[in-house]
């Protein structure tokens, strides 16, 4: 089964494709020759994953997938969420100006509760026998972790809020644990499971 998954993330990538293993042929946005800007709008992961997933499926008619992701702070009523990518104003998924906005927004404020949360949106071109040519199954799967922010940045690996990120049941952040350890606890980790589980059984 040849499935989109609507990024050009390696990391991403290589994760999806060692779950969904070899009965399914994972393409990246490359691999389909796309390099649009593709759009989201919306103000919550669900409709953004989704509205990337249907701009590849309107644009290649193949099953695909999108993800979008968002930390969620408690004592912020869940900022910065669907904005995590652009928190620090005038920014574009700058790691570090996000990290140290976070930081002083949190400052003296002793609830540091948070947690990632991933949204996975599925449109499934149905089967090749439906009178409806263009007729897909639409689902979205969803992976969160919990944990709170720590008071300063520690780690080098990962990305984004990885360093100030510590996931509960450890003291290191996700940016200490490694990339084996956040790969079988994190967020989107939990989410790419279910949707391995859903497409297994097509």
């Amino acid at each position: 089964m040849k499935i989109v998954f609507a990024t050009n993330n390696k990391h991403k990538l290589e994760e999806i494709r060692n779950i969904l293993g070899e009965r399914f042929q994972v393409m990246s946005l490359n691999d389909m020759d796309c390099h649009d800007d593709i759009p989201e709008d919306y103000d919550t992961l669900e409709l953004n994953a989704m509205q990337k997933a249907q701009y590849v499926y309107d644009k290649y008619h193949i099953s695909c997938f999108a993800d979008d992701t968002g930390l969620e702070v408690e004592a912020l009523n869940g900022a910065p969420g669907v904005h995590s990518a652009r928190y620090a104003e005038g920014t574009d998924h700058d790691s570090e100006a996000n990290m140290n906005k976070l930081l002083k927004e949190l400052t003296g404020n002793n609830n540091r509760k948070a947690r990632f949360r991933t949204v996975i949106a599925l449109i499934l071109k149905d089967d090749d026998n439906s009178s409806d040519d263009d007729s897909t199954t639409s689902l979205f799967f969803e992976g969160t972790v919990s944990g709170h922010i720590a008071h300063e940045k520690t780690g080098k690996e990962g990305f984004g809020y990885d360093p100030i990120f510590i996931p509960d049941g450890y003291e290191q952040s996700f940016a200490e644990l490694g990339t084996d350890i956040k790969n079988k606890i994190s967020h989107r980790a939990r989410a790419v499971e279910k949707l391995a589980d859903f497409l297994k059984e097509q």
